[in-house]
């Protein structure tokens, strides 16, 4: 008689981290946002997009290098962030480099809008992916760092890896 393996109950795989979520499908991602912001705190906002703009991003198009966020009118908008034109809509196409509105609840927007007006610090987009069908954009509030700032993190990242490369290397022995 063979008797029946207990199965995962809900539990990740082995070696799989939080991050592998497989209901968030990351379309583009703001690498350098971390290098020039010291982000303080980030929030999670659906934003509103056309018909062409979802599928050009559904097929992974999406810049978010030069973005940023600003606040108008109680509004938040993201202003910068470029998505091509979907090849197959010919005429009813978006364009391209639009001002897009992000959608946020009211408390979040004055929450976390008027402090980067108050303080003078940036709303930068992080991430944007696709969570259960929807667009979303991680919005991050960050301070910008100044160039000795950046060479102090940079030093601090490379001595960092360099203990775990030595700590790695000396319990293989």
């Amino acid at each position: 008689m063979v008797t029946p393996k207990p199965t995962n109950s809900g539990k990740p795989r082995k070696g799989a981290s939080a991050k592998d979520n497989p209901a968030e499908r990351v379309v583009a991602e703001n690498r350098k946002a971390r290098h020039h912001y010291e982000i303080l705190d980030t929030l999670e906002c659906g934003i509103a997009l056309v018909g062409s703009e979802v599928k050009s991003l559904r097929s992974g198009k999406m810049s978010l290098d030069e973005a940023y966020g600003r606040v108008k009118e109680n509004e938040v908008w993201l202003i910068g962030c470029d998505i091509p034109e979907y090849v197959k809509a010919n005429q009813l196409n978006h364009q391209p480099k639009r001002p897009r509105k992000l959608l946020l609840h009211r408390r979040e927007i004055v929450r976390f809008a008027s402090l980067a007006y108050e303080k003078s610090l940036t709303l930068v987009p992080l991430k944007a992916y696709f969570k259960e069908g929807r667009v979303k954009v991680l919005l991050g509030i960050g301070r910008g760092r100044k160039v000795h700032d950046k060479r102090q993190k940079l030093k601090e990242q490379t001595a960092k890896r360099d203990i775990a490369v030595a700590l790695r290397g000396r319990g293989s022995h």
